[in-house]
């Protein structure tokens, strides 16, 4: 399920200029991805056991992982099978194809960044993840876009165990005019939870996002912490939190992995962000993590700029994996 429920078409330009991010921080993973692809399929016709053994080093080398891998090569021998010849020509669009319906059976978004208000208010994300992901500075971009596209957004600074968090997110708070609810340093982040909610109720805000602690000690503190947030912003809206954010850095590859078990132990997540995607060539680790866990990928992160965080196109996405300059 989609953030909200309707979303609004963009102008072309901004398309364009989405796009154009898009491939430019896929290329990277592209670069080696394709370059690996064209020297496995040299001087041969038809996909064959040596052509699919290449392929599935490619795609551990782009960190999709060792689960998802066996899925596509094993799709990919069905299909072979079953149309009896498929030529090397073809291979680029049948591994297009089969990780699209990957992305689309995980229930990863096929929509285009707009913005909508949401039928409920105020809609109560709550951002998890460990330090250094770029957890504080996802939120603050997609407060920046929430902002700008008209919708009334309040922050709760709860990662009160880092002092950098707090401050961080006061200035995205500043610097976009939007108001950021914090306790300081060492405080209860379930009271700043709760202020941030009661904030956003009072003023009838579309959305509150809350920053969450993205280092503790173990993971029974972790799951206590964030049941505890759970438990004091249901006080004010009995189903929220409406989303519980996972941001990963798919730089990280495997690491990314790792976090993403933790995180889906300690609590119900039901989206991903994935950032710093322009600075890896791992970036399959969108397929492999959206695959193994069985949540949508709903935003990636291709750049510094506030709308190089974008949502993400399941089509778009594998088409720029694959495009040729």
């Amino acid at each position: 399920m989609g953030l909200f429920d309707f979303f609004k078409k963009k102008p072309a330009p901004q398309e364009q200029e989405e796009l154009e991010a898009l491939e430019k921080g896929l290329e990277k993973t592209k670069e080696g991805f394709l370059s690996k692809m064209g020297r496995a399929v040299l001087g041969k016709s038809k996909v064959d056991e040596d052509v699919l053994d290449e392929l599935e080093e490619i795609l551990l080398s782009s960190d999709v992982g060792v689960p998802t891998t066996l899925k596509i090569i094993d799709r990919i021998e069905r299909r072979v099978e079953r149309d009896k010849f498929v030529s090397t020509e073809e291979l680029d669009q049948v591994l297009r194809e089969e990780i699209a319906a990957l992305l689309e059976e995980n229930q990863s978004a096929d929509l285009q960044h707009a913005f909508a208000e949401p039928k409920q208010k105020p809609y109560v994300i709550m951002v998890v993840g460990v330090n250094g992901v770029g957890k504080t500075t996802t939120i603050g971009k997609l407060a920046s876009q929430f902002h700008q596209n008209g919708l009334k957004v309040v922050l709760g600074a709860a990662d009160t165990f880092r002092a950098a968090a707090v401050d961080q997110l006061k200035l995205w708070g500043e610097r976009v005019g939007i108001p950021v609810i914090d306790h300081g340093m060492n405080t209860d982040p379930a009271s700043v939870a709760y202020d941030a909610v009661k904030q956003g109720v009072e003023m009838n805000a579309d959305i509150v996002i809350i920053d969450t602690a993205g280092r503790l000690h173990t993971k029974v503190n972790l799951m206590t912490e964030l049941t505890k947030i759970k438990r004091v912003v249901q006080k004010f809206i009995p189903d929220a939190p409406h989303e519980v954010l996972l941001v990963l850095d798919g730089s990280t590859g495997q690491n990314a992995f790792i976090q993403a078990q933790e995180f889906t132990k300690a609590t119900e997540v039901t989206a991903l962000a994935i950032t710093k995607l322009d600075g890896t060539a791992k970036g399959g680790v969108v397929i492999g993590i959206s695959d193994q866990f069985k949540i949508p990928v709903k935003y990636i992160g291709v750049g510094e700029k506030i709308p190089d965080l974008q949502v993400f196109n399941r089509s778009t996405f594998v088409e720029s994996l694959f495009a040729k300059k």
